[in-house]
């Protein structure tokens, strides 16, 4: 049985926008980030979870790590900040 993740599909269709890929331009940092953490061995992270698939859902370790370092490399520093500041910079109306 695989790890236990709540899924993370960013193709996945909205309501609105219609897709994660129309609401950021394709230069966005976002875009570069995700690509740069994709390449990253993150080997440590998964091995810290169960591999049976027991226990609560946890994030994806690469969806995090995304996360954070997105959120650095924009100025927020904190975990209350997070979730605010990122969604200010990937916002199509902030």
């Amino acid at each position: 049985m695989p790890q236990n993740f709540i899924a993370c599909d960013r193709d996945q269709e909205l309501l609105l926008p219609p897709s994660l890929r129309e609401w950021l331009p394709e230069d966005h940092l976002a875009w570069f980030v995700l690509e740069a953490v994709a390449e990253l061995d993150l080997d440590a992270f998964y091995g810290a979870y169960r591999r049976d698939g027991w226990g609560a859902a946890a994030h994806d370790p690469q969806m995090m790590v995304g996360l954070f370092v997105f959120a650095y490399s924009i100025g927020v520093r904190s975990a209350r900040g997070g979730s605010s500041g990122v969604a200010a910079r990937t916002s199509r109306f902030g």
